[in-house]
């Protein structure tokens, strides 16, 4: 089992940053590639942003985060991060962390995090 904590949203004006994290425990998820998710109200989940496992590695974004949000991880801490900045009102929803595998021959996502609100005010 794999339990994924994320913290870091809060309430922030328009043009202003925040830093998500998401904690992994259980067991390590070094060796994956992790996503965030978002999900507005009255919206479906949306695919944000993706890393793969090795430090350092590929990065994936959804066009209406690129150029402003990055994500990151350190393995040693079990840890992926999503730096957004220059945020807009448009970007508040409810964010999730992801972890990506493969099942039945395809990549999904088996282990999700509760959830952290990001509000952004005009």
């Amino acid at each position: 089992q794999v339990q994924l904590v994320e913290s870091g949203g809060g309430l922030v004006q328009a043009g202003g940053s925040l830093r998500l994290s998401c904690a992994a425990s259980g067991r390590t998820v070094s060796t994956y590639a992790m996503g965030w998710f978002r999900q507005a109200p009255g919206k479906e989940r949306e695919f944000v942003a993706r890393i793969n496992y090795w430090s350092g590695g590929s990065t994936y974004y959804a066009d209406s985060v690129k150029g402003r949000f990055t994500i990151s991880r350190d393995n040693a801490k079990n840890t992926v991060y999503l730096q957004m900045n220059s945020l807009k009102p448009e970007d508040t929803a409810i964010y999730y962390c992801a972890r990506r595998t493969v099942v039945a021959g395809s990549y999904d996502y088996d282990y999700w995090g509760q959830g952290t609100q990001v509000t952004v005010s005009s």
